[in-house]
């Protein structure tokens, strides 16, 4: 078993000495009960759209993360709580080319610490595989459940935006583009509050960059246009985001290629249903613009625009950071804390974890 790593940058500002020594003793313990026996296959779905994916990394096309990949849930011996385990084979990742994503994600992973983001505990690796220990949150994904609903009224629409708008907040305030909104990584815990999860495609960025990548339909047109863009492009994709809770589908979606949603999303024109809130409305038509010069969260204000918007009105933000409003919906996660009832289950891979010997890749992850 090669060199493991405790989340020390959560360390540092939030835990003392005592929980570094806890934290390496959970990982240590991990590493043990990975190598012995695997509980539960989860699947990682990176999207369960019918969009194809691009892998390439041309400067013609957007970069999309390929599902690979197994998610695995443990119990740790040391504390008795349930953990998820993202498992990714090196091979893959190199040939895929997803090597900087991959290093990414466990860097900003590392760096960050919000009620509302992912808690990655640790990170080892063998000879051919790597490993991510996180939080393991019990209630499935947000797509599950909006597919099953076809879409969300009003007010619950608002509660989960409310959360993703916190959370974009927080990752923006430490110079960090998630880049990857979309409801397939938004996981609900046990009590119907979100975690953003997924953090292949952020990126810490003080100015702009360039890199294509993300979903199609989430993308903004200044993403697609390969133009420098910041992190109003997460603002572009939270009225998305809005857009299809409320309605059920994304607004440049037709049934075609994604060369057709690209399409779509530089011409930017925009139907919305009779049904919807005019507040709703309202605040859409300012995050789902091209012109930077008007999209809500790009201004001076900031994400406190986006706050401050109408359709927000009601929303008490302390509370909600707080975790002290009531969720619309609670997951029904009957089963204890190891309960994974809410996630599809694929059968056991045979591979045994824990190989040494040669390590081609390991130069690519020397620091995992």
């Amino acid at each position: 078993m090669h060199r493991s790593h405790n989340n020390s940058s959560n360390s540092n500002h939030h835990h003392n000495s005592s929980s570094k020594n806890n934290n390496n003793i959970i990982i240590s313990t991990i590493i043990i009960i990975i190598i012995i026996a695997i509980n539960i296959n989860i699947v990682i779905n990176n999207s369960h759209r019918n969009n194809s994916n691009s892998n390439s990394n041309s400067n013609n096309s957007i970069n999309e993360l390929p599902s690979f990949g197994r998610v695995h849930l443990v119990q740790s011996r040391h504390n008795q709580r349930f953990y998820a385990i993202k498992v990714l084979k090196k091979e893959q990742v190199v040939r895929m080319k997803q090597v900087e994503h991959t290093n990414d994600e466990r860097r900003m992973l590392q760096r960050v610490k919000h009620p509302f983001l992912i808690t990655l505990w640790g990170t080892f690796q063998d000879a051919n595989n790597l490993y991510m220990v996180m939080d393991f949150v019990e209630g499935g994904e947000l797509f599950s459940l909006l597919r099953k609903s076809q879409r969300f009224p009003n007010p619950v629409a608002k509660f989960y935006a409310a959360e993703v708008t916190l959370a974009l907040e927080y990752l923006h305030d430490h110079h960090i583009i998630y880049r990857d909104l979309k409801p397939e990584n938004l996981l609900l815990d046990r009590h119907g509050h979100l975690k953003i999860t997924d953090f292949g495609f952020a990126k810490e960025v003080k100015d702009i960059t360039w890199t294509l990548c993300g979903t199609p339909d989430y993308l903004a047109p200044e993403v697609v246009s390969s133009k420098g863009y910041n992190m109003s492009v997460d603002w572009w994709s939270l009225g998305i985001l809005i857009f299809e809770m409320l309605c059920g589908f994304t607004p440049f979606w037709d049934g075609g290629s994604p060369m057709n949603i690209y399409e779509n999303i530089t011409k930017c024109r925009v139907k919305y249903p009779p049904y919807m809130h005019p507040d709703a409305q309202d605040l859409l038509s300012q995050l789902i613009t091209p012109d930077l010069t008007v999209r809500l969260g790009n201004l001076h204000g900031g994400s406190q625009d986006v706050k401050n918007h109408p359709w927000f009105a009601e929303v008490t933000w302390d509370r909600l950071a707080r975790k002290d409003i009531d969720a619309p919906y609670i997951p029904p996660v009957k089963g204890g804390q190891g309960d994974a009832s809410q996630f599809d289950m694929y059968p056991e891979e045979t591979e045994a974890y824990g190989a040494e010997g040669d390590d081609p890749y390991g130069h690519f992850f020397w620091d995992f």
